[in-house]
């Protein structure tokens, strides 16, 4: 979303991004500093674009540390040169930076003018943004069906993504629900929970990766369920609840998705809200697994045996009340009112 963490170019880099347009510079490289965009290094062309790519962008590339690589292209369209943003989030930096980057990615692209950026890759290893990494992703994109389960559901989502900049002509969609894909791991960890291997799935959302990943699978009993809740970071939980009711023994799943109040960010909270139905349709539709009851929670101490029991099994008012009337007043009433006396005018007649 543009400018969510208030963070905006300095005025060197919004000169330096007027001057990459015009093709002065075949790479800038882009950092938060003092919650501000700042340069962090330039190179110019010095071959074709694909013999720069390799030796310009990856020495610039920090192990432990995000950064925007704007690299431009021997190409052109209708604003001028085209360009590449590469966003780079190595695995190992802190979930601090990971998050301030990827919140303000859309800022950097707005500064620079999203017209002139013909694609746009994600990496955590230097092979995803590599050239081959790059080749991969642009062959990926245009490649026809078939297309893995996975990579068509993300297809179909970057085909439905909502523009966010807002600016007065501009007329908004809405957004009505993210679907982040599964991991390998989460999909065949839920197979397993809907043919009972499992009695317990808790899934995470990686936001970097946008992708939906497997979080704990540990076998958990009713009184175990509140330790599962964590009291700072939402989730979504499958938990096969095992019970009896009026003589029967059942087995209903049961989802729970818990977010612990404020403590969580706004994106955290957004996010988790706007993928949990796409990620129930998905269950039920393509894993044919009915779930019995969804939940919310804040805190895992709701989670008592009384409490699930009685979500799973609400009690039914066998009888239902019929509307009384209210009474009247107690007492005696007042005196009825009588707008004409009888015999009035009568004496006038006489």
């Amino acid at each position: 979303m543009s400018h969510q963490t208030g963070i905006q170019a300095a005025g060197e880099v919004k000169d330096i991004f007027a001057r990459a347009r015009n093709g002065d510079y075949r790479v800038l490289k882009i950092v938060i500093e003092d919650e501000q965009l700042v340069l962090g290094d330039t190179k110019r062309a010095s071959r074709s674009w694909e013999e720069d790519y390799n030796s310009l962008v990856l020495p610039l590339l920090e192990n432990d540390l995000p950064c925007y690589i704007l690299y431009r292209l021997d190409s052109t369209n209708s604003f001028g040169h085209e360009w590449v943003f590469i966003a780079w989030s190595p695995d190992h930096s802190p979930v601090r930076h990971k998050m301030l980057y990827a919140a303000t990615r859309a800022t950097v692209k707005k500064e620079f003018g999203g017209g002139y950026i013909k694609d746009e890759i994600f990496g955590t290893v230097k092979d995803d943004i590599s050239l081959n990494g790059y080749k991969k992703h642009v062959t990926s994109q245009s490649a026809p069906l078939p297309l893995t389960a996975a990579e068509e559901e993300l297809r179909q989502i970057k085909l439905s993504e909502v523009q966010t900049d807002i600016s007065v002509d501009t007329k908004q969609q809405t957004l009505q629900g993210v679907a982040f894909p599964l991991h390998g791991d989460a999909m065949e960890a839920l197979q397993k929970f809907r043919d009972k291997m499992f009695n317990y799935v808790q899934l995470k959302i990686d936001f970097d990766k946008e992708l939906i990943m497997l979080s704990n699978t540990d076998r958990t009993e009713v009184r175990d369920l509140p330790k599962r809740i964590p009291k700072d970071a939402a989730r979504y939980h499958f938990f096969l609840y095992k019970h009896s009711h009026e003589g029967d023994h059942l087995e209903s799943i049961v989802f729970i998705y818990s977010m612990p109040g404020y403590s969580c960010s706004i994106k955290e909270r957004m996010l988790y809200s706007s993928c949990k139905s796409p990620l129930i349709d998905m269950v039920e539709s393509k894993l044919q697994m009915e779930i019995e009851k969804k939940m919310e929670i804040e805190n895992g101490d709701e989670l008592t045996a009384d409490f699930l029991y009685e979500e799973v099994h609400p009690k039914q008012h066998a009888h239902k009340q019929a509307f009384a009337k209210p009474k009247g007043p107690a007492g005696r009433r007042g005196d009825r009112r009588i707008t004409r006396q009888r015999g009035d005018g009568e004496d006038a007649d006489d």
